[in-house]
């Protein structure tokens, strides 16, 4: 019997994302047509009849004609063989009106599906300025940067950096690199950049050494005991909770942005207001050292 994995790996890519987006449309919108596929890939109708037929080949059983809707439903052993079909990998496709890494595809909903988002500010610096981050992370090298910094007197003066990875908070981006001024490993909000250069110089530190990067620890959350039995069991059920506990493993460099996002009470006697802080911190004395900041 051949495996779905040696499947996947006898169909070329491209047809691969296309096959991928049958999957995804067919399982969450319950119906997925020839005029779907051709619009989201822009390919001709007999082209997306190719690719329907295809998958009909690679996993017979999967999906049956209706002519009620004019296209393919799911039935019942329905089970995936392209698609990562976990809400953690589709939403953000919906979201982003992607069939697949590279989109957009218009401002047609590709998927039929509304969505919107918060208006937050975008806090991004320049495609050239960001390009130079992302050139010395990608290759290793020195970057030699101007930077904001709200705390730090010499904000002004040029430094040079050794980036390793972006971070995404879901409020902001920072690049977390090691700064040469002060040895160690920092976080680096990308709109605070105001100018920045890729040098040929190979940068000296390794994401190794990283040790707050490295390392993890496990957050132990509970539902806020100020808020009443029925609100806590619903907050564990939210949370996909296995028993009381909500335990999330973080990098202890992202400790405090965690803590942040999830609107967690950290104050000692959790005296913050259970209505704004659903969520209290259960191992305060394991995790404050790394992350003190955002800690009440």
């Amino acid at each position: 019997m051949v495996s779905k994995e040696k499947m996947r790996l006898d169909v070329k890519w491209a047809t691969q994302q296309r096959l991928q987006y049958i999957e995804v449309m067919a399982y969450y919108t319950g119906a997925v047509s020839r005029s779907d596929v051709a619009r989201a890939f822009g390919i001709s109708d007999p082209a997306a009849t190719k690719d329907l037929k295809l998958y009909g080949d690679l996993a017979p059983g999967n999906l049956v004609y209706n002519p009620n809707v004019f296209g393919f439903v799911p039935t019942e052993g329905f089970t995936a063989l392209f698609a990562d079909l976990n809400p953690s990998a589709v939403l953000p496709m919906i979201a982003a009106n992607l069939a697949v890494a590279g989109g957009p595809y218009g401002a047609q909903s590709i998927y039929g599906l509304p969505t919107a988002s918060l208006p937050l500010p975008a806090r991004l610096p320049s495609p050239a300025l960001l390009a130079q981050i992302t050139r010395a992370i990608h290759g290793r090298r020195q970057l030699r940067a101007q930077y904001r910094s709200l705390s730090e007197r010499d904000s002004q003066n040029l430094r040079i950096l050794e980036p390793h990875s972006l971070v995404d908070t879901g409020l902001r981006w920072h690049v977390r690199a090691y700064s040469a001024d002060s040895g160690d490993f920092r976080d680096f909000v990308l709109s605070r950049f105001s100018q920045a250069q890729c040098l040929d110089e190979a940068a000296e530190s390794s994401p190794e050494y990283d040790e707050d990067w490295v390392e993890t620890v496990t957050l132990e959350l509970a539902p806020h005991r100020g808020l009443d039995a029925g609100k806590r069991e619903s907050l564990l059920l939210d949370y996909g909770a296995d028993g009381a506990v909500i335990a999330i493993v973080v990098r202890r460099a992202l400790i405090g942005y965690v803590l942040q996002r999830l609107s967690v009470d950290t104050t000692e006697d959790h005296s913050l207001n259970p209505n704004a802080y659903q969520l209290m911190l259960l191992n305060r004395d394991e995790i404050e050292p790394f992350a003190a900041w955002a800690f009440r």
